[in-house]
């Protein structure tokens, strides 16, 4: 019997699919049956360097697993490379665009090359390096999809962002970035309710991507506790495919207009939904006593005997990034 494809006859984008999250999520995509376009710079892996990845490798890796994958080499701080892939969706898939996955960053390696520094000793364009591509471009890929999907009156839109916008984390244009992400999902989500379209911003935990690894292994986020913490918190944290599961979950729910405008957590999805990680674990949840515990402290003994039930409210978290 032919295994089910929630998401046939889905369209789907995913942008900056060459490796990690991106990655991920575009495998996941096309396995429940969507065809999905991947974008990318590299089309063809390069030889140096030291993550690899490339629109080439996903696309191949898609279509082993029996999905339709279409890569488009594209240099997301470009605004007119941005518009001709839009302008390419709709030709080829008459106006169709189901589900839009706003994941494109630029801002690894800055964020590692201004680790611990405080913002008036970094050069300014640090906001451009983290900001164009993973704040800006954003929207203006929000714009282009809700052009597709309110006549149509039905899509998702998801950011890729992190619990980094909720409070100080690596570094000032990194948090302002998130947290902007996140109000973007919320504020868009607002204006797009009365045409059925949702808008969400997703929060994974800890991902054991390529750049993130080879960063680590390079000691290119320094020495100390923190970095003894963070290599323990990865080795059970989310693979790559992770927060895809989540997408795919997400785009196949017939009552996602529920979630729009609102942060969802990877690790609450999948107790939602009732799925696991690829290796067969759950995965933890920021809003777990524990798991807080062990991250505000750096030492993971909270996390290994404060049982998992345990968990703060949402609206306890929104506390720790309180203005007022």
């Amino acid at each position: 019997m032919a295994s089910v494809k929630p998401l046939a006859g889905k369209v789907c984008l995913v942008t900056g699919a060459t490796r990690g999250i991106g990655k991920g999520i575009a495998l996941q995509l096309g396995t429940a049956g969507a065809t999905v376009y991947i974008t990318g710079r590299t089309l063809n892996k390069k030889g140096g360097d030291p993550v690899g990845g490339s629109l080439a490798e996903t696309a191949a890796e898609v279509t082993s697993r029996g999905g339709e994958c279409i890569p488009v080499q594209c240099d997301h701080s470009k605004d007119d490379d941005v518009h001709k892939l839009f302008e390419r969706i709709a030709r080829e898939q008459e106006g169709q665009l189901d589900v839009l996955v706003n994941n494109a960053y630029s801002g690894v390696q800055a964020i590692a090359n201004a680790y611990e520094k405080p913002f008036w000793e970094v050069d300014p364009k640090i906001w451009d390096d983290i900001n164009v591509v993973g704040l800006r471009n954003h929207y203006v890929c929000a714009v282009l999809a809700s052009r597709l999907m309110v006549p149509r009156k039905k899509g998702l839109i998801i950011n890729v962002s992190s619990a980094g916008g909720l409070r100080y984390t690596l570094n000032v244009a990194y948090g302002v970035g998130k947290e902007a992400c996140d109000r973007m999902a919320a504020d868009c989500a607002f204006e797009l309710r009365k045409d059925n379209v949702a808008f969400v911003s997703l929060w994974p935990g800890p991902v054991r991507t390529e750049n993130v690894m080879h960063l680590i292994s390079q000691g290119g986020f320094g020495e100390g506790d923190h970095v003894k913490f963070l290599k323990q918190a990865l080795e059970v944290g989310e693979s790559i495919e992770y927060p895809g599961i989540c997408v795919a979950r997400l785009a196949a729910d017939p009552d996602i207009m529920k979630k729009t405008g609102r942060i969802l957590i990877t690790a609450d999805l999948g107790n939602e939904y009732g799925f696991v990680d690829i290796d067969g674990e759950r995965r933890s949840s920021m809003r777990e006593l524990g798991y807080t515990l062990s991250f505000a402290t750096h030492n993971p003994i909270y996390m290994r005997f404060i049982p998992r039930f345990f968990k703060l409210p949402c609206w306890m978290l929104s506390l720790a990034g309180s203005k007022f």
